[in-house]
């Protein structure tokens, strides 16, 4: 997928998240923005989220504006 492909792909999953805020939570650990039913993030595995509205619509704003950014799994040990 080329760059602007996927910002723009983020932007749009951006804009739906930002529309139903509750449904989703950030993670304190790594940024990332996980559905509200979700015990551990799936990228960091941490358990500890930030689950303010405002918060997610504010992590969503970021995240849709910019390439993802991952962290390989030999990083995190």
């Amino acid at each position: 997928m080329a760059d602007n492909e996927s910002l723009a792909a983020r932007g749009e999953r951006a804009e739906q998240i930002k529309r139903k805020p509750e449904l989703y939570k950030v993670c304190e650990g790594c940024e990332s923005i996980v559905v509200a039913e979700a015990a551990t993030c799936p990228n960091c595995h941490g358990y500890r989220f930030d689950i303010s509205t405002a918060r997610v619509r504010e992590q969503a704003d970021i995240l849709g504006k910019r390439l993802p950014t991952s962290v390989p799994p030999s990083e995190l040990m």
